[in-house]
């Protein structure tokens, strides 16, 4: 089968396609024949040798991608035959691939109806959304949300999915004008340039001075720092991301006044211990998606064989929602 590997850490050229094995399912896991495959800024991370912890590290060579939506090919010995020809998207280890292997409790059916790609942003992103709301931001209706990089893949579902969990007020943050214009579209009540010095003041004046409940942040840096200045009275700070490269520091003095919070959030880390909630959670958002409370966006399509233009893509800061391989 045709996949792309990577050999040793470094730029968008050490992703090359090559032939290897189709990979054998084995107890509890299923072969899975990808349609798609998610693209996600981890995967970039990855690629560049930059990791949250040492042990998630790939062990090279290795094939990137945690996500794929296709056609399961193949049963493990210990896993129910009929599972095989149903169209599903799954977690995975070397999604970018013809075929990739799945844990099958990680492994979701699919509506006839359901587009590939955009059912692929059902699972590192759109379950990423969901626990950042539901789990770490505790949100209950009525409760005002500050979405950042509200045009990337987490961002657009978070938009969406704040408001079906019942928030009052969504604000998003973007950096240009199609970005912001987006947010709009998937229903944030106020779009806020996060580049123009000051923007802390326009969030706290479309919350009337009290600032938001729940703010996600996958930026970290200033933006991170500058977040606390818009945080309300007994608010929560989710960060899940630093894409500035730069972490940022928050002293106990800082929240302590106002009973706020800060805290983190890994995907990774929660797959690896809380398989069935996850399960759980990708569900729900399938349900959403046909009832059409939720959409995937999905802009950016490459073949396999463009995955390194899919990564400079990211990287550049050139996209907009779920970024996908086509197989």
């Amino acid at each position: 089968m045709k996949a792309v590997c990577m050999h040793e850490t470094g730029g968008p050229e050490v992703l090359r396609v090559e032939e290897v094995d189709v990979p054998v399912p084995g107890p509890g896991q299923v072969l899975i024949r990808a349609g798609v495959a998610g693209v996600n800024f981890t995967d970039v991370m990855a690629r560049q040798g930059v990791y949250i912890a040492a042990d998630s590290a790939p062990r090279l060579p290795a094939i990137l991608g945690t996500e794929v939506a296709g056609v399961v090919a193949a049963a493990g010995p210990d896993v129910p035959g009929e599972l095989a020809g149903r169209r599903v998207i799954a977690f995975v280890r070397g999604g970018y691939a013809e075929y990739a292997i799945a844990p099958s409790d990680l492994v979701a059916e699919l509506p006839p109806a359901a587009d590939l790609a955009e059912a692929t942003a059902c699972l590192v992103q759109g379950v990423s959304a969901w626990q950042l709301l539901s789990d770490c931001g505790r949100i209950e209706p009525g409760q005002s949300v500050l979405v950042h990089s509200a045009a990337g893949g987490v961002g657009t579902l978070a938009v969406q999915l704040a408001r079906v969990l019942g928030a009052s007020t969504v604000i998003a943050t973007a950096s240009t004008p199609a970005k912001q214009q987006l947010a709009a579209e998937l229903g944030a009540d106020v779009v806020v340039d996060y580049t123009v010095p000051g923007w802390a003041g326009e969030v706290l004046a479309s919350t009337g001075g009290r600032g938001a409940d729940i703010i996600l942040d996958a930026v970290g840096g200033d933006i991170g720092e500058q977040s606390l200045d818009c945080l309300a009275p007994f608010g929560r700070l989710v960060a899940y991301g630093v894409s500035s490269k730069r972490l940022a520091p928050f002293a106990g003095t800082q929240l302590m006044h106002k009973n706020q919070t800060v805290t983190g959030y890994w995907l990774t880390g929660r797959l690896a211990s809380d398989s069935r909630s996850i399960a759980g959670v990708v569900t729900s958002l399938l349900r959403l998606a046909q009832a059409g409370q939720l959409r995937g966006v999905v802009k950016h399509a490459f073949p396999l064989e463009d995955a390194a233009a899919a990564h400079r893509a990211i990287s550049d800061r050139l996209t907009v929602g779920k970024v996908v391989l086509t197989i």
